[in-house]
């Protein structure tokens, strides 16, 4: 599978992972498929938010919200490794729940993408695109 994200959210993920520093950014994925067409940033609630994430309760239950309220799916979530590679931790895997949705995850300037899926996590492809 090839996901396409607008070039602004690919900016929003770069430029929050780049605030969060050295702690963890994390956020929410929204858009339609396998387009992501908006990057949410989200507090990050853990209690060690400078080698894990947790994605504020109350982020996730709005977006949900609002997608049923006719806005834009929740397509999965991003966060950052400050001091890793652009893939899924250890942590990452055993957090994971296989629901489907993708992970993108960052690197200083390289964000890689992921699909959460029953067997572990795989690559995905992507592709920028304007608006």
């Amino acid at each position: 599978m090839v996901i396409e994200l607008t070039r602004v959210a690919l900016e929003r993920i770069l430029a929050e992972a780049e605030r969060a520093l050295p702690m963890e950014a994390c956020g929410i994925l929204l858009g339609r498929g396998s387009r992501i067409e908006q990057a949410v940033p989200a507090r990050n609630v853990h209690p060690r938010p400078a080698t894990h994430f947790e994605i504020d309760p109350q982020a996730l239950v709005d977006a949900h919200r609002a997608a049923r309220a006719g806005g834009p799916e929740v397509v999965g979530y991003y966060h950052s490794h400050p001091a890793g590679p652009a893939r899924p931790s250890k942590t990452d895997r055993a957090m994971a729940s296989g629901d489907g949705r993708i992970w993108a995850i960052v690197v200083a300037d390289d964000v890689t993408f992921w699909h959460d899926g029953e067997d572990g996590f795989a690559e995905l492809s992507y592709i920028v695109a304007d608006g």
